[in-house]
């Protein structure tokens, strides 16, 4: 799968893109059709504690998905934002499976 990164308001460093990169390769497990992600980290100026947000967009076969989550760092919003990939991926195979 090919991934690729934006960053916004900040440089995002080789440990963090390196995690992204191992999470995402890992949904793949659920649907194998995934053609490619873009990542978008952001840095949100506000006096908010969440502040760090990632959102992804996932191309599979045929449609897209896409997930946005907030945190007070990029691996907690990572780690949102995998867990709701995983179900929408998984609830793309079911409707795929059934068609």
């Amino acid at each position: 799968m090919e991934i690729q990164f934006q960053n916004t308001n900040f440089r995002a460093d080789k440990k963090l893109l390196d995690l992204i990169i191992q999470k995402l390769n890992k949904l793949e497990h659920y649907y194998d059709k995934v053609i490619d992600a873009s990542v978008y980290l952001k840095v949100q100026k506000s006096d908010e504690k969440e502040n760090k947000i990632i959102e992804i967009k996932m191309n599979v076969s045929n449609s897209t998905l896409f997930v946005e989550a907030h945190d007070k760092t990029f691996e907690n919003a990572l780690d949102k934002a995998e867990d709701a990939l995983k179900s929408q991926l998984i609830r793309y195979k079911e409707k795929v499976a059934q068609v």
